[in-house]
């Protein structure tokens, strides 16, 4: 079974190019979300903003859920309030997305464990930019 905060995970998914649906990604440039998301872009990943109002973020085509992302979805990342993740955990595990990240901030205990228990790696209250400049991945 997949262990939360695996090192060799966060590892992986950063470095190894994918698919990110990013959650309450907009084109608010004062949220973390937004420059996350180019951070990713920068370390190669494809980024699929998901908000309500689905906006086009740095080039890419917003859609209004997880439900709405074209597979395959490689990561749900999560920046919205601890008490709307879980839903947002479900639906990456419907639509077999292989990991959720929740954001720095964002903890949601049982939701984890739906998705540790679903197969899908799991990474709670890290941030991607932190942990890849952590780890000194270099920017493409």
């Amino acid at each position: 079974m997949p262990e939360l905060n695996d090192p060799a995970v966060i590892h992986r998914l950063l470095t190894t190019p994918g698919r990110w649906a990013v959650v309450g990604l907009s084109t608010n440039t004062a949220r973390a979300a937004y420059s996350v998301a180019s951070y990713l872009q920068e370390l190669g990943q494809e980024i699929v903003p998901v908000h309500p109002s689905a906006p086009t973020v740095h080039g890419a085509a917003g859609v209004a859920t997880v439900l709405d992302v074209p597979p395959p979805v490689d990561v749900v990342d999560v920046f919205v309030n601890s008490s709307h993740a879980g839903p947002v955990v479900d639906h990456a595990i419907e639509v077999g997305a292989g990991a959720v990240w929740l954001q720095l901030g964002v903890v949601d205990e049982a939701a984890a464990a739906r998705a540790l228990a679903a197969g899908l790696d799991v990474v709670m209250d890290r941030c991607p930019a932190i942990e890849g400049r952590r780890l000194g991945l270099p920017r493409r």
